[in-house]
């Protein structure tokens, strides 16, 4: 029996619009097309696999999974479905902690305490094993930690530019003033620094994450796809968000987390300190307690590394950042090390007054 496209989207509870998405994705083909129109016929036997895509579609599955279950037999798909429920429950209890976090982030009171609080941190920047140069650059200091990723032909000297522009932050002496303020007007330095040295052109530019210390908090200024990550009582927390154009996508719903990892514009970049006009960074302030461990890298290790992977080697040595971020990098060129991969970690440790 065939069945004109407008009554089998009825029969299947799929519109239209989406099985000729499926037709082209050549994940539900229409039985015959008509030459001459071009209009799509489909065969009643093929509403049980229609119905299979809508009800693996409202699960949230990706397309290109659900084209590999929807091919094997009932018993595999049904395990398949389960190995990916299994996955999506995990995932949430991950953004449940999230969402704890930030709710305590956001209504948690200013510490009152003299507890006498310090970092302890590390730096390191590796090439990889793809690219000619490493055009990242990483810093660490008592009160500072920047991460930045260069691109284009100047890409080098523009990510530590922006890192050396913020460096003056970096003592006892620090300028007074609101943090934030501080940081934002270091970021103006870097912004300026960065485009002398693209000379106004758009293809040279630099990512840039850091934390300024004040000795109770940590404030955040963040602009790009490099991240940093908080490490608290077991937990690891995602605290920037990335400046692209799949973030984007997911944002609006229209992308899955798992659908973008293999998005072919995965790495453009939607903000960046550029030789273009100026972009505005994310600048917000985080509460630190003793025994947090705060984590900065560059893509080449966010987008080669899981956050699973990264929470286990983060908690493998809690107190040694040198081994941590060496052990950081050494995983991600274990994954082929297609990127330059630049860590910092930062401990905070609980000290004695004197």
């Amino acid at each position: 029996m065939s069945m004109t496209i407008g009554a089998f989207a009825k029969a299947s509870r799929l519109s239209p619009k989406a099985l000729r998405l499926y037709d082209e994705l050549e994940l539900l083909r229409p039985a015959r097309v008509d030459p001459h129109t071009g209009y799509r016929y489909y065969a009643a036997e093929q509403l049980e696999q229609a119905r299979l895509v809508a009800w693996l579609r409202r699960l949230g599955m990706p397309l290109a999974r659900i084209r590999e279950v929807v091919a094997l037999e009932p018993g595999d798909a049904a395990r398949e479905i389960r190995a990916y429920w299994a996955r999506v429950e995990a995932e949430t209890a991950v953004r449940r902690d999230l969402a704890s976090f930030l709710v305590n982030q956001l209504t948690e009171a200013p510490r009152k305490d003299t507890t006498m609080l310090e970092l302890r941190y590390a730096a390191h920047s590796d090439r990889g094993l793809v690219r000619p140069e490493n055009q990242d650059t990483a810093y660490a200091g008592g009160r500072l930690l920047a991460v930045a990723d260069g691109f284009g032909p100047a890409g080098a000297p523009a990510s530590g530019a922006a890192v050396e522009a913020l460096r003056f932050l970096d003592t006892p002496d620090a300028p007074a003033g609101n943090v934030l303020n501080l940081l934002e007007d270091a970021v103006r330095g870097a912004t300026q620094a960065v485009r002398d040295i693209a000379d106004g052109g758009d293809d040279v530019g630099t990512t840039l994450t850091a934390l300024l210390w004040t000795g109770s908090r940590l404030a955040l200024v963040h602009i790009g796809d490099s991240r940093a990550y908080l490490l608290r009582d077991g937990g690891l927390f995602r605290i920037t968000e990335d400046h692209t154009v799949v973030q984007s996508l997911i944002d609006e719903g229209r992308l899955t987390p798992e659908e973008a990892v293999s998005h072919p514009q995965r790495s453009l970049l939607l903000k960046a300190l550029t030789g273009g006009g100026p972009a505005a960074p994310d600048l917000r302030l985080h509460d630190a307690r003793p025994g947090d461990r705060y984590l900065l890298c560059s893509d080449g290790l966010s987008t080669v590394v899981p956050e699973d992977r990264l929470r286990s080697l983060l908690t493998t040595t809690p107190d040694a950042p040198d081994e941590t971020v060496q052990a950081l990098i050494t995983e991600a060129n274990a994954a082929g090390g297609p990127d330059n991969v630049t860590c910092v970690v930062a401990d905070v440790v609980q000290t004695t007054a004197a």
